[in-house]
């Protein structure tokens, strides 16, 4: 799960991370109020906010020549024109693909002086298994490009969970960002702050870019973005209750309310499938017979008959998806379970696109018996090759 990057900054606060004042803001006069209640005579940041980076690089898509999604302004009157030239228009970064983001809330900041960016994240690293703490020089940009092109600028050291974050870390990650005196032990609090906030937060990425040097010589994160881990969130009531729906993909939001593991992909073939593994490997044997998913779907291995019928609706409410394929081993799950969904759920939407069902394992006799007799056009498969062969050929016949 994603969260605002005032919501970002209201946590890390909490956990001593110097950031700068800003309130948020729903309407111009909002807005306006936000900057005069900051006090001061400006300069003040009006930002966009969307769960994307690069909205300072983005474009609004009825204004692609303007400019972006994070504004200085000088004056109370350009707070206000600026977040009604946002607020209500499409924002189109490099991460939200052309289709863009409706922004519906901008954030009022004060101005900062800035003598140095620099950037740091943490995550777990996934071949040691372990948080990573990852700085750079380069602040403000990509942490992808710098990679790629600078490398030798990226400073990292990884966390023993057993002793956690030391003083140590925090001296080597300051020495490679080139801070010295005073700022080496405030840089050591800074990062120790942003261990405690994502160990105790269940994320799964904290990223402060840029964090800055303040022209007094102080540390302050301008920028935030958190993600937390989906699983946890049962224990992370106050994280939970910061989820914006009006951010997250309708049909992603649909299945999560269904418990289902639901990624929207770029193909014409839906896929629903028990158990992730398998789910990839219908995927790629869809590839292999010269089609595409239009999804990623598990419905787990303990899938109700009402969590089928769901996920079929949304599976269909896609109008990308031109066929299904419904492969299920019928482990935990029983077959004629799946049926009674499939069938269900193929009589309530009116089934328009060619259907393609693989079912193995507990029940899978009864299963196939249910299918047979539903009267519906489901084609049945006998293993995993066949059923990709035999949907990809429905969706060209039918085309």
């Amino acid at each position: 799960m994603n969260i605002h990057e005032y919501q970002a900054k209201a946590l890390l606060a909490r956990f001593g991370v110097a950031v700068p004042r800003g309130t948020i803001a729903y309407t111009a006069d909002e807005a306006r109020r936000a900057a005069a209640a900051l006090g001061g005579s400006g300069p003040w940041v009006v930002k966009s906010q969307i769960h994307a980076g690069g909205r300072g690089a983005g474009r609004f898509a009825d204004d692609p020549g303007g400019k972006g999604g994070v504004r200085l302004a000088r004056s109370l009157d350009e707070v206000a024109a600026f977040a009604g030239a946002m607020l209500g228009h499409v924002l189109v970064t490099k991460q939200t693909g052309p289709d863009g983001r409706e922004v519906r809330r901008v954030y009022i900041e004060e101005g900062v002086d800035i003598a140095r960016e620099l950037y740091t994240s943490l995550l777990v690293d996934r071949r040691s298994g372990r948080v990573t703490i990852i700085a750079s020089t380069e602040g403000g940009m990509d942490i992808e490009e710098v990679a790629a092109k600078t490398p030798e600028r990226i400073r990292s050291v990884i966390v023993d969970p057993a002793s956690g974050f030391m003083p140590f870390h925090g001296r080597a990650l300051a020495f490679g960002l080139g801070l010295s005196g005073p700022q080496v032990a405030e840089a050591g609090n800074l990062f120790a702050a942003l261990y405690r906030a994502f160990i105790d937060l269940d994320a799964t990425m904290v990223e402060v870019n840029p964090l800055i040097v303040t022209g007094a010589g102080k540390l302050m994160a301008i920028d935030a973005k958190l993600a937390f881990d989906d699983n946890a969130l049962y224990r992370q009531a106050e994280v939970l209750a910061l989820r914006d729906e009006d951010e997250e993909d309708p049909m992603e939001l649909a299945a999560s309310r269904h418990q289902l593991n639901y990624v929207k992909l770029d193909g014409t073939i839906g896929c629903m499938v028990n158990g992730a593994g398998l789910a990839m490997a219908t995927m790629d044997i869809v590839k292999l017979y010269g089609a595409a998913p239009a999804n990623f779907l598990d419905v787990g291995g303990g899938a109700t008959r009402d969590r089928v019928i769901a996920a079929f609706k949304i599976i269909l409410s896609d109008p990308a998806v031109e066929g299904i394929l419904v492969n299920i081993f019928g482990g935990i799950m029983r077959c004629d379970v799946i049926a009674e969904g499939i069938v269900a759920a193929a009589r309530e939407v009116s089934l328009h696109v060619p259907l393609v069902v693989r079912l193995e394992g507990t029940n899978v006799e009864l299963g196939k018996r249910i299918l047979a007799d539903s009267g519906l056009p489901i084609v049945a498969a006998d293993n995993l090759a066949d059923a990709a062969e035999k949907v990809v050929n429905a969706v060209q016949e039918a085309a």
